[in-house]
């Protein structure tokens, strides 16, 4: 845990006080909300447990490899007595529409919080600020974190009022939907808990219906196994067969949950010039994107969440939005050029989307449409 720098010992503030400064100073930062949780996070330790006993993890490992440390905020960061969590609006305001850009198989679906800047250096560098701030004040101690250490998100999230967890287990919240970053500060400070929202999904199932594989299997519970974003971003090894055709054109990652949930009918754009559109990614062609060489990936996801599942990845997914793409010679050349790749994998994948051009009938991927 991060120790405070020099504060002067003439000022007090109370923990009341200091949040409401906290807030303050988080606005100016860029975050729409904050809330404080405590760190009883028992009920949820159990779930978990369920969600691991049954395999719907895959292979993300990481998710039972600390123990009870993700689900016990002291035993990772000792010390620690609340945590103060935020959220960021990320959705690009000039981003194509979605549901255009899916129904058009010969381009690429990228989930929209991964076509600009990687939001894990925008959030951490905005939290350590957070935390100069508070350190002005008062003395204490700290860890920041982004998507990026064994801690429950979510949970933290909801049991600090941020919102609740929807059926299709993200956070969704009355004023901003779901199209937002979370983030967190594990601290020593006694600050005064938030209250949980109430759960606002009532009868509505549209995320769950609208699961391009099913991968949301009852309310509130995801096998990650089925889940597109898992299969393109986490998975290393190769797609499930049966599982590629029904993926379209998403190549990295999937919105259709969010894209199809009443609450973000008052979601709000990004303000933050870091998620804008990069290199076309809201709309670019699969060709193109397949095209690409490792250093051409490289150089251009620098600074993209995108980079982290290396150039081999990238191709498999895109491989698989070839084979669900509408028949072309352009389509037939990108692959062919591929044939041969020297990854194992990649010609996997290349084998089975030429299959699916050259045999009868062609591809027919379902086209979405918006409710």
């Amino acid at each position: 845990m991060t120790p405070a720098g020099p504060t002067d010992p003439s000022i007090e503030t109370s923990p009341v006080e200091l949040v409401v400064q906290i807030r303050e100073w988080a606005a100016e930062l860029g975050f729409q909300q904050v809330g404080i949780a405590d760190c009883d996070l028992d009920a949820a330790e159990e779930r978990l447990k369920q969600w691991l006993s049954r395999g719907w993890q895959g292979d993300m490992d990481y998710l039972s490899a600390h123990g009870a440390r993700r689900s016990r905020p002291a035993e990772l960061v000792p010390g620690t007595l609340r945590v103060i969590t935020v959220r960021m609006n990320y959705f690009p305001a000039e981003a194509a529409d979605s549901w255009d850009v899916m129904r058009d198989g010969s381009r690429a679906y990228v989930a929209r919080y991964a076509v600009g800047r990687d939001y894990h250096k925008v959030l951490r560098g905005r939290l350590q600020k957070l935390c100069d701030r508070i350190a002005a004040v008062t003395p204490f101690q700290y860890r920041v974190f982004t998507d990026s250490a064994p801690v429950m998100e979510v949970e933290l999230a909801t049991k600090a009022g941020l919102g609740w967890r929807g059926k299709h287990t993200l956070v969704l919240n009355r004023e901003a939907g779901s199209w937002f970053f979370l983030g967190e500060i594990y601290t020593d400070l006694p600050l005064p808990a938030d209250e949980p929202q109430a759960d606002h999904c009532g009868t509505c199932s549209r995320c769950i219906d609208v699961c391009p594989t099913q991968a949301i299997v009852a309310p509130y519970q995801l096998d990650a196994r089925r889940c597109i974003s898992y299969l393109t971003i986490e998975h290393k090894g190769d797609i499930p067969e049966e599982l590629r055709p029904l993926m379209g054109n998403r190549i990295y990652g999937c919105d259709d949950c969010q894209l199809v949930c009443p609450w973000n009918r008052f979601a709000q754009k990004a303000d933050v010039p870091d998620f804008a559109v990069r290199h076309g990614l809201d709309a670019a062609g699969l060709v193109e994107l397949f095209s690409w060489s490792e250093e051409e990936f490289d150089l251009r996801m620098e600074g993209s969440a995108i980079r982290r599942i290396g150039h081999e990845r990238w191709l498999r997914n895109l491989a698989v939005g070839l084979g669900n793409a509408p028949t072309s010679p352009a389509v037939l050349a990108a692959l062919e050029a591929r044939r041969d790749h020297p990854s194992v994998m990649v010609r996997n994948h290349v084998g089975w989307a030429l299959k699916r051009h050259t045999s009868a009938p062609p591809p027919t991927s379902p086209r979405p449409s918006p409710p």
